[in-house]
């Protein structure tokens, strides 16, 4: 174990002791340990013990912890602190910006305990209520959060959504004349898209020729049948290179769990693919109400499907008349009621709720009686 990753181990372990709230003294301590770590020239791990000892800024029981790591290559006190701490906590630690004392307010006062709880209270302006966390903080964070999620490769629906049609329109320019669609997480509408899968009717050797000659994309695998790519907007590409005559085989059940098309496919084994030319045309082949990639999670749809019963009416944008939760700026909101009104009517809302704090809530100006 070099010097590095011993002084990583100790910064790691000081920032879990702040959030914890263990003794600040030692947290501190076991933070300029792994600053002095860092600095030194020669490797701890061919130093004779009794000489770490006597190291500026290593006292005895960073000294103990030193050797215990080198030995063991675990350090007792991290694992234990790792054992107590939730993994999104965790994960939050890679959030710049955050740092431990921010961490603990985050976890111990507004119980959150993933990042993506956090963006969500960041979105809903709860985070500038507790001491520490202005509004442009709040702000800050939020777009750090963003930043953090789609360079790890996870993309919420409506990041992927904002950019799904540029890119099925930079496929079918780049291979006109062939039949292209979207299948997998996206057409489910899943709630985060780890990759954006295609279904293009050419040979995957074709298609890497192709893309592997365009700067901002990236073919990182191939083989005779799938590619990956990456893009330059962050998002994974997954390619599904098929024949016409497998094609909307393959949109249909890959844009489905595989709890559904495992059902799917036991009960209707006579559906000739070949012969379909849409996802529509498979359900009619099959004799069922046509049922769309969003509602292909439980295979128990197929069943109603298959039945006189309606498949369920869906929730549209349009069906939303109003927003029953809003705070002007009258408590802790950021606009005035007037402005609000008038984003909620060219919104075509119908009605909006104010819900303004009460006095109770003195932390957030909450109003009096009057």
């Amino acid at each position: 174990m070099d010097n590095a990753q011993i002084a990583d181990y100790f910064s790691l372990l000081a920032k879990l002791m702040d959030i914890h709230g263990e003794n600040s003294f030692k947290s501190k301590s076991y933070a300029s340990a792994a600053f002095a770590i860092e600095k030194l020239t020669l490797p701890l791990a061919d130093l004779p013990q009794q000489q770490i000892f006597s190291i500026k800024g290593i006292g005895e029981s960073t000294g103990k912890k030193i050797i215990e790591l080198l030995q063991t290559g675990n350090l007792v006190a991290l694992s234990d602190l790792i054992k107590q701490t939730p993994e999104g906590i965790l994960e939050m630690m890679n959030i710049k910006g955050l740092g431990p004392k921010k961490i603990a307010s985050i976890w111990k006062e507004m119980g959150i305990e993933t990042v993506g709880e956090l963006l969500y209270a960041c979105k809903e302006n709860r985070l500038k209520l507790y001491k520490g966390f202005g509004e442009k903080t709040q702000q800050s964070i939020a777009e750090t959060i963003e930043y953090y999620l789609n360079n790890k490769g996870s993309f919420l629906y409506a990041q992927v959504h904002s950019k799904a049609g540029a890119i099925l329109n930079f496929f079918k320019n780049t291979f006109p004349d062939v039949a292209i669609e979207f299948t997998g997480a996206y057409t489910r509408q899943l709630e985060i898209v780890e990759e954006l899968e295609i279904v293009i009717d050419q040979k995957a050797a074709y298609i890497q020729d192709k893309l592997s000659a365009i700067a901002g994309l990236e073919v990182t695998y191939a083989s005779n049948h799938v590619l990956f790519c990456q893009s330059a907007a962050g998002i994974k590409i997954k390619i599904y290179s098929c024949d016409i005559l497998h094609f909307w085989q393959q949109v249909f059940l890959n844009s489905a769990s595989a709890a559904f098309s495992d059902a799917f496919n036991q009960k209707f084994t006579a559906i000739k693919y070949q012969n379909c030319s849409s996802q529509l045309a498979i359900c009619q082949q099959a004799g069922i109400q046509y049922i769309p990639p969003f509602l292909r999670e439980d295979a128990a749809i197929i069943s109603l499907a298959d039945s006189a019963t309606a498949l369920p009416v869906l929730i549209q944008p349009t069906d939303i008349k109003s927003i029953i939760h809003c705070h002007s700026d009258w408590s802790d909101g950021s606009h005035t009621i007037e402005k609000m009104a008038k984003a909620a009517i060219a919104k075509g809302m119908e009605y909006m709720v104010i819900s303004d704090h009460s006095k109770s809530a003195f932390y957030a100006n909450g109003l009096s009686e009057e």
